[in-house]
């Protein structure tokens, strides 16, 4: 089993999510790669029950795709997806942008400063995995002092449709270093409650990933 029982989450569709999401981000299980139910709830510890229910959610999410006859697989990387989704972010982050400069409370600003430590850290030991993790813990601080919780649960889904792209982008070390630098933009806009600066480097933080992303996916 991959993780120790007292870090599994309450359910077991909850525990069998998380740990097929894991597995997908880091590259356990790799893009096309056939998704064998019996192998998988072995693995797991799980009956077949949760994992088809982590299955509906994950296709939902477009981590996975159905094919009639063949069943489900680890859906490609593509592109086309990758950006539809960040131009989608692009709107709705705006949107949280604008409030959280707002309407945040005090207790923002050093939960957003706490994270960017726990990136820098991860980032530092090339722990690539533990920095997806703390990044978007990052974000979501600031998203959520929008006060906004449908909004909020709307780039959620997003965000978990695209942390194999963002694995992916944190495995080069200069991109590693431009995420800490960006970070730090961020927060002193936010800071300085700047909402026009806010979304200006919320944008470019994107921006760079999709560029360096468009190299790695055009590539035969």
């Amino acid at each position: 089993m991959a993780d120790p029982a007292n870090k599994r989450p309450p359910t077991a569709q909850a525990f069998a999510l998380a740990e097929l999401r894991r597995m997908i981000i880091a590259g356990e299980l790799e893009p096309g790669q056939p998704l064998r139910q019996d192998a998988l709830a072995d693995r797991l510890g799980v009956s077949r029950v949760p994992l088809r229910e982590a299955f509906k959610i994950l296709e939902g999410e477009g981590q996975i795709v159905y094919e009639p006859h063949r069943g489900f697989k680890v859906a490609r990387l593509s592109l086309e997806d990758l950006l539809e989704v960040y131009r989608i972010r692009q709107l709705l982050e705006t949107e949280a942008a604008h409030a959280a400069a707002e309407r945040a409370d005090e207790s923002v600003l050093p939960a957003m400063k706490d994270a960017a430590r726990e990136v820098e850290r991860a980032a530092d030991a090339a722990d690539i995995l533990a920095m997806t993790e703390a990044n978007r813990r990052f974000h979501f601080v600031l998203l959520s002092g929008a006060g906004m919780p449908r909004l909020e649960r709307l780039i959620q889904v997003l965000w978990d449709a695209t942390d194999t792209y963002r694995f992916i982008y944190y495995g080069v070390p200069a991109n590693r270093q431009r995420v800490e630098e960006e970070h730090n933009l961020i927060i002193d806009a936010f800071a300085d409650r700047d909402a026009e600066r806010l979304v200006k480097y919320l944008n470019e933080h994107r921006d760079h990933a999709v560029d360096a992303l468009r190299t790695f996916l055009n590539r035969p």
